[in-house]
């Protein structure tokens, strides 16, 4: 029967992935509810049902567009086939249990704030404010230990990304700052610092790949949200398990 709710998990997630996508690209230009269908950015060819079906679309399209063969972004798949995983993992993680919506949430909103990191460099408000209430009311229900760890967690976020955006005039933008606030409600303030922590490790790894493959150059701003985001889920799945390590190998 396990097995059985983790397919539904990711099937539901990849229509999630889907849909998060659309956000992502859709909400920064301000045209989510612009069109009531998907359609072709290249050439504007509203898009058939068949042609919407995550992952699988793709694949038998050969990631290009029907109408006007152009490539189709891997960001879409990638984006879908990553939500559900995602998914399905929370779920084997935590079971039918309250912070299996936690972890549904934080997924969701690391997903879209990737999409619109990656195509604009841009973090948007209304992501933000959409999932806080969530957040927070989740936390509240279901507090960390020790309780007042979420409160902590959410200044340390504030304050660290704050100096670091003074020290570094400008180096790093608001959207991270307010990200890693929303973060450390729900990570706490032992979470937010290895989030920290493991975001410059990915930050610095993904820059180097970026280089060493020529997509970029050197003067090349690179979104550093996919990198809080990864490193986000890292410590919240597995936070625990690599502070522990880290005590006992080293102290």
């Amino acid at each position: 029967m396990e097995v059985y709710y983790i397919v539904i998990f990711f099937v539901f997630g990849s229509v999630f992935g889907s849909f998060y996508n659309v956000v992502g690209l859709r909400i920064p230009n301000d045209n989510f509810l612009e069109s009531d269908r998907s359609y072709c950015p290249r050439c504007d060819k509203t898009l058939h049902w068949y042609e919407l079906i995550p992952i699988i679309s793709y694949l038998f399209q050969a990631g290009k567009c029907r109408n006007c063969k152009e490539k189709i972004s891997p960001l879409y798949p990638t984006i879908e086939l990553s939500t559900a995983f995602l998914f399905s993992f929370s779920y084997y993680f935590f079971g039918f249990q309250l912070e299996l919506v936690m972890a549904v949430l934080l997924t969701s909103l690391c997903v879209i704030i990737v999409v619109s990191d990656i195509t604009y460099m841009l973090i948007p408000n209304k992501i933000l404010l959409f999932f806080l209430p969530f957040l927070i009311i989740l936390r509240i229900i279901d507090p960390l230990e020790p309780w007042w760890s979420s409160l902590v967690g959410a200044a340390v976020g504030f304050l660290l990304l704050t100096l670091i955006i003074l020290v570094s005039k400008g180096g790093m933008g608001a959207g991270d700052m307010k990200l890693f606030t929303i973060l450390g409600i729900v990570l706490g303030y032992k979470g937010i610092l290895l989030t920290f922590f493991l975001a410059t490790i990915f930050g610095t790894l993904i820059t180097l790949l970026l280089l060493a493959t020529k997509k970029i150059n050197r003067k090349s701003p690179v979104p550093f949200g996919p990198s809080i985001c990864l490193a986000a889920l890292t410590t919240y799945y597995f936070g625990n398990y690599i502070i522990n390590w880290y005590i006992t190998s080293f102290f």
